[in-house]
């Protein structure tokens, strides 16, 4: 069976035509079928007590999910509307009851048109439902995308307006209209079609933000002037130029200024050594923004310039990069400045101003990328005049080295190998900042175990023997504790605290021979085999000096007593002795002596 009409209700747009609309429910399955709906109301010229007895049918009609159906009104204002679904296997009914003065859906508004000036907006529009009192209901969409809803009513007239105030100046809006029944608010008609409307122009509000760049030259210097809008600024129109005007502050001279079109946010001029005063205006169609203003101080020989002050390094974060200034209570703010694409040149310079109690800030930019460094000059101001305070270099985020040190200069020796790369570069060409140098050394048939040094495994199992150098301006080493004749492969690597790149090439080097051990081989082999030699080669006279069959009783130890001499000869004295044995040599041995 059919299920009982939904969401039934019945609406006039005009007073003169109703229009009842419901849905049809769930599916009944019932597929052979279709359902018919029925319309049924009171006949008006029947007495009310029989009214219900004798009804007119207003429609019949076969439909999917959604039905509608409409008649003339005629003079009849109170209305009670029957539907009726029914299929083979059942029918359900629903009921509205109402007057027809409280259900007026007024038409959209149309030929909506718009007068505005630099802060308001007045709509007008017409309407289909005259002698209908309507009240209207205005949307405004603001740029920022807050909507704001604004309420009206009016008599008769078929001219309807609104006035919205409170709007900027030369700004979009859209905006559109949409009207209930004034006395019996039934429901809101469908919105108008959309208008986009754009304020008047206006004065611009607030300043421009300006910052100089200062370069000495012979004579004076050159000045690089930068500006551009900010959040507080509002250029309330098209801005067609900027007026750039400055007035040496000594002698009070005539100003010079000088007009440039909206497409410029720089320029650059020549400056004597004095110091002037420099302001710079936004033009739109109405008017000049308040002056912004600058002063360049004289320069002088003992100013402080910015080669005297030490650069530091300063870290990236995952927001930007991290800098930090000691507070000086005599500024009233601070201004950082910076070059978003520092290999340009001429730079785009980028700066940012802080409050006075403000000592550490995140410095981040859409254009700021890894292994790129930035160079920040921190200045105080007070009263327009600014002062370079300190200097910082760092990068979002370091990188390996680009390059290794090329090895320019090797020196050898049996057991060392000495290596130099002075001409590797560590200033902002790197992409992170070098905090020193390994020095990676092995046997090309075995792996390394030299004295001194760590293991540095390779993804093929080699093992390296590995040199730290932490002082980066240190651009020469000496490996020690080499094997003679052996071939070594070796390489340089750079390293910031990005790391360091893989390792690929190495250079190859072969230790040469060590002659302190052909000396000592020498010493130990050749001399005594030459001695051997030359003794086998005079034998004769080598054993007559040191084993002659007689001995020299010079050489005797017989002749080791008390000397007594006669003449440059040892004499012993029988006395002297207590002989052992006594023996007489025969008289031809006595004369062979």
């Amino acid at each position: 069976a059919p299920d009982t009409p939904k969401d039934f209700y019945c609406e006039t747009q005009d007073m003169r035509k109703v229009t009842c609309t419901w849905s049809q429910g769930g599916d009944t399955y019932l597929y052979e079928k279709k359902m018919s709906f029925s319309l049924f109301a009171p006949v008006p010229s029947v007495p009310f007590f029989d009214r219900f007895s004798k009804k007119m049918i207003l429609c019949t009609q076969s439909c999917s999910k959604h039905c509608s159906c409409s008649w003339d009104i005629g003079q009849q204002r109170i209305w009670n509307v029957t539907v009726t679904v029914e299929n083979p296997l059942g029918k359900k009914t629903a009921t509205d009851v109402f007057d027809i003065n409280h259900r007026i859906y007024p038409t959209a508004p149309f030929q909506v048109w718009e007068e505005c000036t630099e802060t308001e907006i007045t709509l007008y529009w017409n309407h289909q439902n005259n002698g209908i009192e309507l009240f209207c209901q205005t949307e405004v969409l603001h740029p920022d995308g807050k909507v704001e809803l604004h309420n009206s009513s009016g008599k008769h007239s078929p001219h309807r307006r609104i006035t919205v105030g409170g709007l900027q100046p030369y700004t979009e809006y859209t905006a559109r209209v949409r009207c209930g029944a004034a006395k019996y608010f039934w429901r809101w008609s469908e919105w108008s079609e959309a208008q986009t409307i754009r304020t008047e122009e206006a004065t611009p509000s607030g300043k421009l933000e300006m910052w100089r760049e200062i370069t000495p030259v012979p004579g004076g210097r050159n000045v690089t002037l930068f500006w551009k809008q900010t959040p507080g600024f509002r250029a309330n129109g098209r801005i067609i130029a900027y007026e750039v005007t400055w007035e040496k502050i000594e002698d009070g001279s005539r100003p010079e200024s000088i007009s440039f079109s909206s497409a410029y946010n720089s320029t650059r001029i020549f400056f004597d050594n004095h110091s002037y005063r420099i302001s710079i205006m936004a033009k739109n169609n109405v008017n000049f923004s308040l002056p912004s203003v600058l002063i360049i101080s004289k320069a002088t020989d003992n100013s402080t310039s910015t080669e005297e002050l030490k650069e530091e390094q300063v870290n990236g974060t995952d927001d930007g990069i991290f800098i930090s200034w000691e507070p000086r209570y005599i500024y009233d703010n601070y201004i950082i400045d910076w070059c978003n694409f520092p290999k340009l040149q001429p730079c785009d310079l980028q700066w940012k101003r802080f409050g006075p109690n403000t000592s550490s800030a995140v410095v981040n930019s859409a254009a700021f990328v890894p292994g790129q460094r930035y160079n920040f000059h921190i200045y105080g101001s007070v009263a327009n005049r600014a002062s370079l305070l300190e200097k910082k270099t760092g990068y979002l985020k370091e990188l390996p080295p680009l390059h290794d040190p090329v090895v320019d200069k090797i020196e050898l020796t049996f057991n060392a190998v000495t290596l130099s790369w002075d001409s590797y570069l560590t200033n902002e060409s790197q992409s992170g900042f070098v905090r020193g140098y390994h020095v990676y050394i092995s046997p090309i048939q075995e792996n390394c175990r030299s004295k001194g040094s760590k293991k540095h495994i390779l993804s093929d199992d080699s093992v390296l023997c590995k040199y730290t150098i932490e002082n980066p301006e240190e651009k020469r080493y000496t490996v020690e504790h080499l094997m003679s004749n052996t071939k070594y492969k070796l390489v340089v690597k750079a390293y910031t605290g990005g790391g360091e790149t893989p390792i690929v090439n190495f250079i190859y080097i072969d230790t040469p021979y060590n002659s302190n051990m052909l000396y000592f081989v020498f010493l130990l082999v050749i001399v005594p085999t030459l001695v051997a030699a030359i003794c086998h080669w005079k034998k004769k006279w080598v054993k007559e000096c040191c084993c002659p069959a007689i001995p020299s009783p010079n050489k005797s130890k017989v002749l080791s007593f008390k000397e007594f001499k006669i003449g440059s000869e040892k004499v012993l004295k029988i006395s002297d002795c207590i002989p052992d044995m006594l023996a007489v040599d025969s008289k031809v041995e006595v004369q062979k002596l």
